[in-house]
């Protein structure tokens, strides 16, 4: 795991060897992330952050140009929502293979990932695979082991 760059200028980072996060991709970005092996993108990041270039139906017209599945969640970390958590699950449980997953800096991507995995997983392995992708979510401990619980 860590960072795998796919092409110059590109920043995905493997949280899991079926999940990875990025930074704000590019259109121009899809048919190298198609290369790569990614079967699904997930948009984290709010078209308000972004210039129309960069919103999520650019994003979306070359993803599925591109072959992949493509997934508009919205995430901003005061709006974050248990619902949002749970589609983002579900959107990776039915993705046919490697899933990418993009906010502004990939953290948000992280977070909702995290989220994702308590009770399936172990917090400290959650941390790791997060901190391996240098993202530290550390202080996340007491939520994940709080929704861990709750499973």
């Amino acid at each position: 795991m860590g960072k795998a760059t796919v092409k110059a200028g590109m920043d995905i980072r493997q949280i899991t060897p079926a999940f990875a996060v990025s930074p704000q991709i590019d259109p121009a970005d899809l048919p190298a992330i198609a290369a790569a092996g990614f079967t699904c993108v997930i948009c984290n990041r709010p078209d308000e952050e972004v210039p129309s270039s960069h919103q999520a139906n650019a994003i979306q017209i070359a993803t599925e140009a591109a072959g992949l599945q493509f997934v508009r969640l919205p995430v901003t970390h005061q709006g974050l929502t248990a619902d949002m958590v749970a589609q983002q699950k579900a959107a990776i449980d039915d993705a046919t293979g490697p899933v990418l997953a993009y906010c502004a800096s990939g953290t948000r991507s992280s977070i909702v990932w995290s989220l994702t995995q308590a009770g399936e997983m172990a917090t400290d392995d959650i941390i790791k695979a997060t901190q391996s992708a240098g993202y530290e979510l550390g202080g996340m401990r007491g939520q994940l082991d709080q929704l861990a619980s709750q499973t």
